[in-house]
């Protein structure tokens, strides 16, 4: 078994946006596995419940914060109850996110479109200029965008997930400039094919369900379909986005702002 980088993250406080997802909740075990505070941020009361019950067994601070990210003023109360309850925040996962229908552009149904615009562009700004002034007030910190490979490759029958990644990667880009003179980097994680759970076996049953030329109608030969793309031929694993982001946040990665690092899962 390949040993996993220690990065030292003890006396510090990550943010997670989509902290109940599955993705934020494999990030926040990764931050407090290494002596980080949790401050989860969701929609989904319950499940964020969940996964701080299971951060105890790490005795790290955790706190959990209900918002809607397309809400500027839910995101300001959720930012000033996170620095009340720890005192500062020192890095921001930018992860909720929103995948949307799958459809062909000519059949694309608006009112998606608009959702997933509201939760992944105009959500990840509002998260974005939070976290900029708090860092900046702060001193500095880091910040990770979630982007994914669908905004680097625009892939069939996901139109405004494509559209709305791609944002991410060029807000990414831009507020790297704008907030390096304050010590702050920006950085975005793009992950592939990540799996096996929820997101996986949707993405499967979607695209087969769409009848375009590029899938199978039957979501078991398009799993097979979607791994042979990959060139290592599996999945990337959620603790392999876990450990994307606990890099992009470390010192290690202290010289790096502006990047766009893909999880291709290979």
């Amino acid at each position: 078994m390949t040993a996993k980088a220690t990065y030292q993250f003890a006396g510090k406080t990550i943010l997670i946006t989509g902290g109940a997802g599955d993705i934020g909740k494999a990030t926040a075990h990764r931050f407090a596995a290494n002596g980080a505070g949790i401050a989860l941020l969701d929609l989904n009361e319950p499940k964020m419940a969940d996964v701080a019950e299971e951060l105890k067994e790490y005795n790290v601070p955790v706190g959990t914060f209900r918002c809607d990210v397309t809400s500027s003023d839910d995101v300001a109360k959720a930012f000033t109850g996170a620095v009340k309850q720890f005192g500062r925040i020192d890095y921001v996962f930018n992860n909720a996110g929103y995948q949307g229908v799958f459809a062909k552009t000519d059949e694309y149904p608006e009112d998606d479109f608009q959702k997933v615009i509201n939760v992944n562009v105009v959500g990840v700004f509002h998260i974005l200029k939070a976290a900029a002034q708090q860092l900046r007030d702060a001193g500095g910190g880091a910040i990770v965008n979630m982007g994914s490979y669908a905004g680097v490759v625009g892939p069939p029958n996901m139109l405004a997930y494509a559209a709305s990644k791609f944002a991410v990667i060029g807000i990414t880009q831009t507020a790297a400039k704008d907030l390096a003179p304050y010590g702050i980097r920006v950085n975005a994680l793009s992950p592939a094919l990540i799996g096996p759970g929820f997101m996986w076996t949707r993405q499967t049953e979607l695209q087969a369900a769409v009848g375009s030329q590029y899938f199978d109608a039957d979501p078991k030969v398009v799993e097979q379909q979607m791994i042979n793309s990959v060139p290592m031929r599996r999945l990337g694993s959620l603790e392999e986005v876990a450990n994307g982001v606990a890099f992009l946040m470390s010192e290690e990665a202290s010289y790096i702002t502006g990047f766009n690092l893909e999880v291709t899962g290979g």
